[in-house]
């Protein structure tokens, strides 16, 4: 691929595909921001300002990339579309880019959950659909701040299946680190391990690094973990190592009394301060989270392979009940989330 020449869009620029699409336009690539209408509006306002834990703080003129909030607009021309939606958006993605987007784009999902770049195959046909996973946090400025802020708040590199040819060379810039990964399926099942606390984030209202730090949350953490391998197991599925372990001791590190969980986990607490995840900021803002996608994934393969869940179930309910609610992070104690006895909501 040209660098200059290839035309990339972020099919739903929120904050990773903001994140995502900005390292790209700094870095030279054509880049085309399909964003909501309030995301649109502070861009060509304000710019772009992308910073991170490294340290880089840069800001992106408006003029340095495209972007639209109509999908007839964005989608055509494009060599290579980053799909960053959130997952219960994958259908409608796809249903866009089989409307607008031509034949011989490639298509990479950047997503959480485990089956969205199958969604998409299903729904797109022919096209080629990549699997990808993205490791780290992006926290968003504030609505009305201008320039609009997206800043990286954790470490990794981003894994596109292997097969991509130089895609990934080509979408690895400064800032944003890319490489090809032989077996996706053990990666994304390995990222959904840890993507089980982005709930227990948004029940607490606690940054990241405040709530890992905390004993007594990763206690829950470690149980839902272990629900997890348990079902994995009698699925058959291997998952990939998360931070540097293998799955199946993440649960006793997280066990840990605090100042040796400190010592011994200092990848995962490579945090900024401020960092909370996407299901925390879905339920400040009122919006459906991604829970179906991450603790129900689990739920639907521990009911198949016949595995208890009962931990699962219960951050389900409690999500599903600060959903409804519609008043953002319930704040909820560790002593609380951890009780037994409400029972899981029906999943979708």
């Amino acid at each position: 691929m040209r660098n200059g020449e290839n035309r990339i869009v972020i099919a739903g620029a929120g904050s990773i595909g903001c994140y995502v699409g900005g390292c790209l336009a700094l870095a030279g690539r054509q880049v085309v921001l399909l964003a909501r209408p309030r995301i649109e509006a502070a861009v060509r306002q304000g710019g772009l300002r992308v910073s991170d834990l490294d340290g880089r703080d840069r800001l992106v003129k408006a003029d340095a990339f495209e972007i639209a909030a109509d999908p007839a607009a964005a989608l055509p021309g494009a060599d290579v579309i980053l799909v960053t939606v959130k997952s219960g958006a994958t259908q409608e993605m796809a249903a866009l880019i089989k409307a607008h987007a031509g034949p011989d784009a490639i298509v990479i999902s950047l997503q959480n959950g485990v089956d969205n770049a199958d969604r998409l195959r299903a729904a797109l046909g022919q096209r080629q659909v990549l699997a990808g996973m993205v490791p780290f946090n992006v926290v968003q400025s504030p609505d009305g701040d201008l320039p609009l802020r997206v800043h990286r708040a954790s470490e990794g590199k981003v894994m596109i299946e292997d097969g991509s040819g130089d895609v990934a060379s080509f979408l690895n810039v400064e800032g944003l680190a890319v490489e090809r990964h032989g077996d996706m399926k053990a990666v994304l099942w390995g990222k959904l391990l840890m993507n089980l606390n982005n709930a227990l984030v948004a029940l607490s209202g606690l940054p990241l690094a405040t709530e890992l730090a905390d004993r007594h949350w990763r206690l829950i953490l470690a149980r839902q973990i272990d629900e997890a391998l348990l079902a994995m197991r009698k699925a058959g599925i291997e998952p990939a190592r998360i931070a540097g372990l293998r799955p199946a001791l993440l649960p006793k590190v997280l066990k840990l009394p605090d100042w040796l969980f400190g010592l011994l986990a200092r990848r995962m607490l490579a945090i900024d301060p401020e960092a909370r995840s996407s299901m925390w900021d879905d339920l400040q803002r009122g919006r459906a989270t991604e829970i179906d996608d991450l603790q129900g994934a689990i739920l639907r393969l521990a009911q198949g392979a016949g595995a208890p869940t009962p931990m699962i179930e219960r951050i389900i309910a409690l999500v599903g009940e600060a959903e409804a609610a519609g008043r953002g992070s319930p704040r909820l104690a560790p002593e609380l989330v951890g009780a037994a006895g409400i029972p899981g909501r029906k999943l979708s």
